[in-house]
Formats: structure tokens, sequence, C-alpha cells
């Protein structure tokens, strides 16, 4: 209980000094882990409403590999990204190996199957009918499609939050694929494994509950911008 005192106070210290490289971290966590977010949003929603309502040959098991990868553990991931992007690997020409850019891909992989198995839970919930009924309005595909997410949007906004919270905490992935250089790759989770092999325990303590701090505030506006679509 003494040290996770003493580590909340050095964090609120950490974060009252202005430190530099602290705000840079998390700039970067907050960076890396958004644009995985985003990118899992704009390719899973499609692909859940084309799940969600289509009937083709394969569907099944593109639901079962779905329904796998919701549970896909980071550090398997880390290692499949990593054997792409290394230089002897099928993508290594691109140099994207010990990269925030990779660091991206990896989280993609990750979030993407959450999105598309919540969207696919989302859309399955909306009556049979209305995509029908929206075409038959003269709405297009690509604007059927976000009057859907429309109707869909707490579903969506859960799916968010799980697809964030998932990458922001991982670090077997990050730490794989971005190698924690110091001043280009370091995450906040990376950063707590390294202070914690330091021998530094204050300091990681202090970092993680930035992290959870950080998730937490995240994770807070979601959460409103939810309550106010469900009234």
């Amino acid at each position: 209980m003494r040290d996770l005192v003493a580590a909340l106070g050095q964090a609120l210290r950490l974060l009252a000094s202005g430190d530099p490289a602290l705000y840079v971290i998390m700039g970067r966590t907050l960076l890396v882990s958004g644009a995985a977010t985003v990118l899992a949003l704009l390719a899973g929603v499609p692909l859940g409403y084309l799940l969600a309502r289509r009937r083709f040959p394969g569907r099944t098991l593109l639901l079962g590999l779905v329904n796998t990868g919701m549970g896909l553990p980071p550090v398997v991931v880390g290692l499949f990204v990593w054997l792409l992007l290394a230089r002897s690997g099928p993508l290594g020409a691109l140099d994207l190996i010990y990269t925030r850019q990779a660091m991206v891909l990896a989280q993609l992989v990750i979030a993407l199957p959450l999105i598309v198995g919540f969207t696919v839970t989302s859309i399955r919930a909306l009556p049979e009918r209305l995509p029908d009924l929206l075409w038959t309005l003269g709405a297009g595909r690509w604007r059927r499609l976000w009057l859907l997410a429309g109707e869909a949007r707490l579903g969506l906004l859960a799916a968010i939050m799980a697809g964030f919270g998932a990458i922001i905490s991982e670090v077997g992935a990050s730490m794989t694929v971005g190698g924690n250089l110091e001043h280009s790759t370091r995450v906040l989770t990376t950063a707590v494994v390294t202070e914690t092999s330091r021998g530094n325990v204050p300091l990681a303590l202090a970092l993680g509950l930035i992290l959870l701090a950080l998730a937490f505030v995240v994770n807070l506006v979601l959460t409103f911008a939810q309550t106010r679509g469900g009234r």
C-alpha cells in the first residue's frame, strides 16, 4: 500500500513538473493507439456491416476468424508483424521495422477483430428491413452505411472503447515491432517494462498509474458520448 501511495505522489509530481520526456511519451502513446483505432474503425465498420447483412460462401469461416481474432495474444501478433516487416520478410523493403508505423500496424491487427465483431453485433440488432427501407427512400450504398452506423452508434462507441482499450494497454506487440527505442518508439507500456527491469519500481508504478489515468480519460469521453447518444 505504501508503494502505491508513493507511486501516486510521484506520478502527480511528474505531471506537475511538465517533464518534456514524459509528455512526449504520453503523446506518442495516444498517437500510435489513436491512429490504429481510427484505421481499425475505417476498415472494421464496412467489413462488419458486410458480415452482418450479406450471405456469401465462406461467411461463417470469416466470422469464426473474427471471433478468434478477438482473443489474439498481442505478443503473437507482434511476432507475425515482425516476420512480415523484418529485412528478410516479404515487406522488409519498406524498412518499417522498429518504427511507429510498425507499431500502428501491429495494434491495428489487434483492434480490427474487436471493431468488426462489435459492429456485426450492433448491425444485427437493427431491424432486418431497415437497409431495404433506406434503399427505397433513395439512399445510396455509402449513405445507407452512414445512416445505419448512426442507428448503431451505441454499439460502435463500445467497439471503439474495446479496440482502444485493448491496444493502449498492450506491450508485447509494441515491444516486438517497435524495439522500445527511447526517442522514437517508447510508449507508456514499454516504459513501464523498462523501468521495472532497471529496478526503478516507484517510477514504473507512477508510469502505470499515468497510463491508467490516460485510458480512463479517453474512455470517459467515449462513455459520455455513448450516454448522450442513448438519450
